[in-house]
C-alpha cells in the first residue's frame, strides 16, 4: 500500500516541495495548535449545523459544505494565510502567474454512513482546457477531527498528478491521509483523490483550503462571498489572496458606477474601493516580453 509522508511544523520547506512534486501530497502533522483549534471548531459549529447535505453521489448525501469561510469565521483567516502554506503556493504557482489568489474555503463534513467518493482531480473545474503542465492550484485540508480509515480519511493516489488521464488506480496505489486533529494535507490539483468512506460512528470535519492561479476563474465566488464591505475590514494580505488587488497590469480594474472629481481617473485598482493603494505595483513583465518581439514602428 502506497503511503503519503508526514513532516513536523519546523521541516524545511524545500523537503516539504519535493514531497509534494514527487506524490502529489504531504501532510505536514499539528501544524494548528490545540487551542487555535478549539477555538475553529467552536466558531465553525453552528454554521457546519446549519449547512444542507449535498446534492448528489459526488458532492455526498451525507456530507455537508460549509463555504463562506473568510467572511464568516475569523479564526479561520489565520489557517489562509498560515505562512508554512504560503511558501508552497509561491513555490507551485508563481511560476505560472505574477498573482494567486484564494479559490474557495469549505468545511467539509462526512458523517456517518457516508460513502467513497469518486476519484477525481480537481483541476477538472476548469474542464480539460488546462495544458498538463500548468499546475492551476494548490489545496489544503486541516482536519477539525482525527482523519482515520475509519471516519472517511480523504483517500490518495500518490504519483498520480504526473498519469496518463486514461490510467486508473488499483486498490494497491491508493492510499489514506490519516492525520490527527491540528495536521495538514496540502495536495495539488493534478493528484487523484477522493473523500474516504465513513464507517464510524462519528463526524470527519475538515476545513478545505485551496488557492489557484490569478487569471483563473474561482471555484467559490469570493467577491460574492465576501463582499467589499467585508473585505475593507480584512488586512491587506487577505484582501489580496481574495481578489480585490490586480491580478496582473491588465487583469482586475474597475470603474465606479458613480464616478467622483476625487478619482481622477476612470480606471481603478479594487484597493480604491477599500479606501487605500495597492501595495505593490502590478507586474508588467508579460507585456514588455511580447513587446520585444517586435520591431519598434516608425513614427507616422
Amino acid at each position: 500500500m502506497a503511503e503519503l509522508e508526514h513532516f513536523q511544523p519546523d521541516a524545511p520547506a524545500s523537503a516539504i516541495n519535493a514531497a509534494i512534486v514527487r506524490d502529489g501530497a504531504a501532510i505536514i502533522d499539528n501544524l494548528l495548535p490545540q487551542s487555535e483549534l478549539r477555538a475553529l471548531s467552536s466558531e465553525l459549529r453552528p454554521f457546519i449545523d446549519g449547512s444542507g447535505r449535498g446534492r448528489d453521489d459526488f458532492t455526498g448525501r451525507a456530507t455537508t459544505r460549509t463555504g463562506a469561510l473568510v467572511a464568516r469565521s475569523p479564526e479561520s483567516r489565520a489557517l489562509v494565510t498560515h505562512p508554512v502554506i504560503g511558501a508552497q503556493c509561491d513555490a507551485f504557482l508563481l511560476p505560472f502567474c505574477d498573482r494567486y489568489q484564494l479559490h474557495l474555503t469549505q468545511v467539509i463534513r462526512l458523517m456517518p454512513g457516508q460513502g467513497k467518493q469518486t476519484l477525481h482531480r480537481d483541476r477538472l473545474a476548469w474542464g480539460g482546457y488546462l495544458p498538463r503542465q500548468i499546475e492551476p492550484q494548490l489545496n489544503t485540508i486541516w482536519a477539525v477531527t482525527d482523519f482515520t480509515r475509519e471516519n472517511g480519511a480523504t483517500r490518495v493516489v500518490p504519483g498520480s498528478a504526473t498519469w496518463d488521464t486514461s490510467r486508473r488506480a488499483a486498490y494497491e496505489e491508493q492510499t489514506q491521509a490519516e492525520m490527527s486533529a491540528g495536521s495538514v494535507m496540502l495536495y495539488t490539483g493534478s493528484v487523484l483523490h477522493g473523500g474516504g468512506e465513513n464507517r464510524s460512528d462519528a463526524e470527519r470535519i475538515g476545513v478545505n483550503i485551496t488557492y489557484c492561479l490569478g487569471w483563473l476563474r474561482q471555484e467559490e465566488n469570493q467577491y460574492l462571498s465576501c463582499p467589499p464591505e467585508v473585505a475593507a475590514t480584512l488586512s491587506p494580505e487577505l484582501q489580496e489572496l481574495l481578489g480585490y488587488t490586480m491580478g496582473s497590469y491588465a487583469l482586475g480594474y474597475f470603474s465606479r458606477p458613480d464616478p467622483t472629481a476625487e478619482d481622477g481617473i476612470d480606471t481603478l485598482p479594487p484597493e480604491a474601493l477599500l479606501g487605500r493603494k495597492p501595495r505593490t505595483k502590478t507586474a508588467f513583465a508579460a507585456l514588455e516580453a511580447d513587446q520585444a518581439n517586435f520591431p519598434r514602428e516608425r513614427d507616422l
